[in-house]
């Protein structure tokens, strides 16, 4: 197959959207996993619309005969960058599609000179785990997603409170002492936003939750 990889464009985002909904319900119910991707709506087209255009974002398309069938991004917002999500049709999977996307956002990378380059994935993917061991990743630790609604509990001695631009500073530390980097652009991003929020606990300790 004469698998074309470009640069994605506002105009790809409702295709893009599409494959990524059916590519994580696919793979989710094949492990009998439940989906944790929303179905497609206007929301969420405007989001990758905002990173196609957003200039701390490196999003790539993989094109079959004019036709979408994947997407990738890098995240370049903070010196450590990320990739994803990487989705690829499922009628295509298994067919070198998602290699390539990688090796795009990865060359990317390399070109900039980024420091490191990370990603998340669903444990239960092993097709995903096998490409991004082949490509050089290594895995660091396990993350845990809790779902439910949120029981609106309030700690005493723990004050929630939107973040704002005057945490940036105390919260890239906070960062770079538990990760061992940064993540300011991302942190701004989500202030602006409206969706980050801090703890302060006790007197001079905040905790990050973008």
């Amino acid at each position: 197959m004469e698998i074309v990889v470009r640069r994605g464009q506002v105009e790809d985002a409702a295709q893009c959207v599409s494959i990524y909904f059916n590519a994580f319900k696919v793979n989710a119910e094949r492990h009998n996993f439940p989906n944790e991707i929303a179905p497609p709506d206007s929301g969420t087209v405007a989001n990758w619309s905002r990173r196609f255009s957003h200039p701390g974002y490196h999003g790539v398309v993989a094109e079959l005969d004019g036709r979408i069938v994947g997407s990738n991004f890098l995240d370049e917002r903070d010196p450590i960058v990320s990739v994803g999500p990487l989705t690829v049709d499922p009628s295509l999977q298994d067919n070198r599609v998602g290699r390539r996307l990688m090796e795009a956002v990865l060359l990317r990378s390399a070109e900039q000179r980024h420091p490191g380059v990370r990603l998340v994935q669903a444990a239960y993917n092993r097709r995903s785990l096998a490409l991004y061991t082949k490509l050089g990743f290594e895995v660091r630790e396990m993350l845990v997603s809790m779902q439910g609604s949120p029981l609106q509990l309030q700690i005493p001695g723990h004050a929630v409170r939107p973040a704002t631009r005057s945490d940036l500073d105390f919260c890239n530390h906070l960062c770079k002492r538990v990760h061992g980097h940064e993540r300011g652009a991302v942190l701004l991003d989500a202030i602006e936003q409206g969706i980050a929020t801090v703890v302060e606990r006790e007197i001079g300790s905040v905790d990050m939750q973008p």
